[in-house]
C-alpha cells in the first residue's frame, strides 16, 4: 500500500546528507565541517524542510476541504506533484473543457449518418440531408476519445491503483473508451458504411460517470427496481387476467355485426394484451369499448372495471411505491454525501495538527489549530464568497485561542445552510415630504395597485382581441390599441421610477421581481417610441405598407409581453409563489435525474434508429397542396380512419436522430401512442411492439412517477418550513436555492467521532498518528 507520511523522504534525506559533511564547494575540500558549521547547516536545512512540510500540510487541509464543499471522496495521493495535479484537475477550466467535450461528443448524433440538418421531418417533403463525408464526425469523435483516455489516466493515477480497482466506474470508463475505439478503427477501415455503431449507445456512458450524484441517482433507482418490480408483477397479472376475460368475452360470432369488438382488438392474444395495455393509459377510450357497448351496455363493466382498478388505482399505488422506495434510498446516498463533508472537514483538521506538532516539535499530538493556521487555509481554498466570509469572521471571534475538532466542524456547517440574502438599505432623505413619499410607494400597497392596474390591462387586451376577433384585417382598429398601450406603459414606466426613488437603485436590482419588470417596461417602452417615430413619419402607416413591420405587428408584440408582465403578481401570492419556487428548484438543482432521462432519451433514440430506420415509407402516389390549410390538402389514397396514415404522422419517424426524440416525447405523453405501435409492427415487425412497451415503462412509468415523486417532496419540503418560519422569513427563504442535500438535512443522521475516526485512518495515501 502507498503511504504519504508527514516527513517526506526527501526531506529525511537531505537532514541525513547535511548532519554528515559538508558539500566539496563549500570551501572545505570536502572534509567534515567544523562542529559549529554542521550545526548551523544542519538548521538551516531542518528549517527549510519544516517549511516544506508545513506547506504540504496546508495544501493537504486546502484540498480536503475543497473536497468536502464539494462532497468528493478523501481517497487520493496526497503528495505535491498530486496535489497540485488534481486541484488543476478540478478547476473550473478543465470540468468545463470536459462538460464541453461530453456536450460536442453527444451533439455528433445531429450530424452523424442519419443527418438530422433538414428542415422538416416530415417523410413527404423531407429533402436528401447533409451527410457529412467520411472523417469529419469521425476526426472530432476521435479528439473527444483522446480527452477521455486523459481524464481516466489522470483519475486512475490520482487514486492510485488499490482505489481504481475498487472503483466500478473507472473501470468501467476505460473498457467503454477501449471499445470506443475499436469501433472507432472499424469505421475508418469500412470507410465509414458500416450499417452499425455501437459506440454511438455507449456515448451517454460519458455523462453519467461524470456527475457523482448522477451515479448516487442511478444506484439509488437500481436498489427501487425489486419494490417497483412487485406493483409491475401484479399489474402484468392485471392486465393477464382482464386478457383472458375479454378473449372469452369477446368471440367470432355467426353474426357480422357483433364482430366488431372481436375483428378490431380481441382478435387474437397479442392484440388483445396489446389493446388493454393501451386502455391502461387511457389513450384509445372509449374507442375500445364502442364497438361492445354499442351492441350491449352491459359490456361497459368490464372496461370500467378493468381501468378503474387498473389505472386508477394500481398505477397510483405505483407512484406511492417510487416515491415511499426512492426516497428512501436517495435518502441513503444523501446521507454518504454529508459523511464525505464531515470526513474532508476532520481530515482537514488532523493535517493541521500534526503541521502545529512539527512547528513545536512536540511528540503528542495536538488537541487544537490555532485561528492564524485556520485562516491561512481559507485564504486558498476555493469557494463561495458569502460562505468565506462567514466562516472567515467565525474563525476571527476565536481570537488567540485553539480550535477543537468539535468546534472546527461547526465552523463550516454553515455550509449546509441556507443563504439569505441581505436585501440593501434604503436611502435616507432628510426631507419629511420625501420620507413621506418613499414609506407610499415602498409599502405592499403600492405593489397590489401595480398588480391591479397589470389586470386591469390584461383584461383591456383580451376585450381587445374577442372585439376584433372576427374583424377583418382592414377593418382593425390599430390606433386604438396603440392609444391604451400607450397609456398603461406610460405607467408602468413611472411605477418603476417610483420603486427606484423609494428602495434605491440597489434595492430595486435585489430583487429578481423588480429586474424582471424592469426590463419588461424598458422593452415596451422602446417598442412605444419605435410605434411613435415610426408612425410620424408614415402618417398612414398599417398592416397594408410594404417593407415595413406593420402596426397590428408591433402592438401584437407589445400585447406579448404586457401579459408576460402579468407574470409579476405570482411572488405577491404566497401559494403561487411556493408552487413557482419549487419548480425553479427542480430546474436549477435536479439536474441530476435530467440528466439519467438524456442517457434514456439518448440510448433508445440510437437504438430506435438501428431498428426502424427507413421503416416506414410515404406513399408514392401522395399529392399535397404546400402552404394550405388541412381542408385543401388532397391525397389520391385512402386510409384506415386512426391509423398513422390518416392522421398525417409521417414527421414522427426514426429516419434521423432529432425526429426519433420528438417521436419518443410523444410517446411518453401516450397520447395516441398506440398509433405508433401500430404503425411500426405493420411495416417493419410484430416484435416492435416490445420496444415501444419498454420505452413506455421506462419513460412514462418509471421516470414520470420518479420526477411526481421529486416534486412532491420538495414542495412538502418548502410548505413545511413556510409554516414554521416568521413572514419574513418566507419572503427571504423563496429567494434562497434549495440543494437535494438541503431538501433531506432535517432526516440526515450526523456521522459519530468513532466513524470518522476509522475512515479517516483507512485512507490509502496518508498515515497520521493515532
Amino acid at each position: 500500500m502507498e503511504t504519504e507520511p508527514l516527513l517526506s523522504h526527501q526531506t529525511r534525506a537531505t537532514l541525513r546528507d547535511t548532519s554528515i559533511c559538508c558539500s566539496a564547494d563549500s570551501g572545505y575540500g570536502g572534509t567534515c565541517c567544523s562542529r559549529d558549521e554542521r550545526l548551523r547547516r544542519y538548521s538551516s536545512a531542518r528549517r527549510r524542510a519544516v517549511q516544506e512540510d508545513h506547506d504540504l500540510c496546508i495544501q493537504q487541509a486546502v484540498v480536503f476541504i475543497e473536497d468536502a464543499i464539494q462532497y468528493r471522496s478523501i481517497n487520493h495521493r496526497v503528495d505535491w506533484s498530486s496535489l497540485r495535479l488534481y486541484r488543476w484537475y478540478y478547476s473550473r477550466v478543465v470540468q468545463w473543457g470536459l462538460g464541453i467535450t461530453i456536450f460536442i461528443i453527444l451533439a455528433l448524433a445531429f450530424i452523424e449518418k442519419p443527418s438530422s440538418l433538414t428542415l422538416t421531418s416530415d417523410l413527404r417533403y423531407r429533402s436528401d440531408p447533409w451527410d457529412p463525408p467520411c472523417g469529419v464526425t469521425e476526426s472530432i469523435e476521435i479528439v473527444c476519445l483522446l480527452i477521455f483516455a486523459a481524464d481516466v489516466s489522470v483519475k486512475s493515477y490520482l487514486v492510485g491503483w488499490e482505489e481504481f480497482l475498487k472503483n466500478k466506474w473507472l473501470v468501467a470508463y476505460i473498457l467503454v473508451i477501449a471499445f470506443s475505439f475499436m469501433d472507432w478503427m472499424v469505421s475508418l477501415a469500412l470507410l465509414c458504411h458500416e450499417g452499425l455503431r455501437i459506440r454511438r449507445v455507449l456515448r451517454p456512458f460519458f455523462l453519467l460517470q461524470n456527475s457523482s450524484l448522477m451515479k448516487k441517482t442511478l444506484k439509488c433507482i437500481k436498489r427501487t427496481l425489486p419494490e417497483i418490480a412487485s406493483v409491475m408483477l401484479l399489474l402484468g397479472l392485471h392486465l393477464c387476467l382482464f386478457t383472458m376475460f375479454g378473449m372469452l368475452l369477446f368471440v367470432k360470432s355467426k353474426s357480422s355485426n357483433s364482430n366488431s369488438e372481436w375483428q378490431v382488438y380481441f382478435k387474437n392474444l397479442p392484440d388483445s394484451i396489446t389493446t388493454l395495455l393501451v386502455l391502461l393509459t387511457t389513450a384509445n377510450n372509449p374507442d375500445v369499448m364502442l364497438p361492445a357497448y354499442s351492441e350491449n351496455r352491459a359490456y361497459s363493466i368490464f372496461f370500467i372495471l378493468f381501468s378503474g382498478f387498473g389505472t386508477y388505482f394500481l398505477m397510483n399505488l405505483l407512484t406511492a411505491v417510487i416515491y415511499n422506495q426512492f426516497r428512501g434510498y436517495l435518502l441513503i446516498s444523501i446521507q454518504t454525501s454529508i459523511l464525505r463533508r464531515r470526513l474532508g472537514i476532520r481530515t482537514a483538521f488532523e493535517v493541521l495538527c500534526c503541521e502545529k506538532q512539527l512547528d513545536s516539535e512536540i511528540n503528542n499530538h495536538m488537541e487544537g489549530v490555532s485561528p492564524h493556521l485556520v485562516m491561512r487555509v481559507l485564504d486558498q481554498v476555493q469557494m463561495k464568497s458569502y460562505y468565506k466570509k462567514i466562516i472567515t469572521q467565525k474563525v476571527q471571534e476565536f481570537g488567540d485561542c485553539l480550535i477543537s475538532s468539535c468546534q472546527f466542524q461547526k465552523l463550516f456547517d454553515e455550509l449546509d445552510k441556507d443563504k439569505i440574502k441581505q436585501h440593501p438599505a434604503m436611502p435616507e432623505y432628510q426631507n419629511a415630504c420625501l420620507r413621506k413619499l418613499q414609506f407610499i410607494f415602498s409599502h405592499r400597497y403600492f405593489n397590489l395597485f401595480g398588480n391591479a392596474v397589470a389586470l386591469i390591462n390584461v383584461i383591456c387586451i383580451s376585450a381587445a382581441l374577442v372585439i376584433f376577433a372576427d374583424k377583418a384585417l382592414s377593418k382593425t382598429d390599430d390606433y386604438f390599441l396603440w392609444v391604451i398601450n400607450c397609456f398603461f406603459i406610460l405607467f408602468y414606466l413611472l411605477e418603476m421610477i417610483l420603486k427606484i426613488f423609494s428602495l434605491g437603485i440597489k434595492g430595486y436590482l435585489a430583487s429578481r421581481s423588480n429586474v424582471f419588470d424592469g426590463l419588461l417596461t424598458i422593452t415596451l417602452l422602446a417598442l412605444l417610441l419605435t410605434m411613435f417615430f415610426t408612425y410620424l413619419i408614415h402618417p398612414k402607416w398599417g398592416s397594408d405598407v410594404p417593407g415595413l413591420v406593420s402596426l397590428l405587428e408591433l402592438i401584437r408584440m407589445v400585447n406579448l409581453l404586457i401579459v408576460f408582465r402579468f407574470l409579476r403578481i405570482i411572488p405577491h401570492i404566497q401559494l403561487m409563489g411556493l408552487v413557482a419556487s419549487t419548480l425553479l428548484d427542480i430546474v436549477k438543482n435536479l439536474r441530476a435525474f435530467a440528466g439519467i432521462l438524456v442517457v434514456v432519451y439518448y440510448v433508445f433514440a440510437v437504438v430506435g434508429i438501428i431498428l426502424f430506420q427507413g421503416a416506414i415509407t410515404p406513399p408514392s402516389n401522395t399529392s399535397v397542396v404546400l402552404n394550405s390549410s388541412a381542408e385543401e390538402d388532397t391525397v389520391n389514397y385512402t386510409a384506415v380512419c386512426g391509423t398513422y396514415e390518416q392522421l398525417a404522422y409521417w414527421p414522427n419517424n426514426f429516419d434521423d436522430f432529432a425526429a426519433t426524440l420528438v417521436l419518443l416525447y410523444d410517446v411518453m405523453v401516450v397520447n395516441n401512442w398506440q398509433v405508433f405501435m401500430e404503425a411500426y409492427s405493420r411495416y417493419s415487425s410484430p416484435w416492435s411492439k416490445i420496444y415501444f412497451v419498454v420505452w413506455w415503462l421506462t419513460s412514462a412509468v418509471m421516470w414520470v412517477n420518479l420526477f411526481v415523486a421529486l416534486i412532491l417532496e420538495n414542495f412538502i419540503h418548502k410548505w413545511d418550513k413556510s409554516h414554521h418560519c416568521p413572514v419574513t422569513e418566507q419572503q427571504e427563504a423563496a429567494m434562497c436555492p434549495m440543494t437535494v442535500q438541503l431538501m433531506f438535512r432535517e432526516q440526515i443522521k450526523e456521522p459519530t467521532e468513532e466513524e470518522l475516526l476509522v475512515r479517516l485512518h483507512q485512507h490509502p495515501h496518508l498515515h497520521l498518528p493515532h
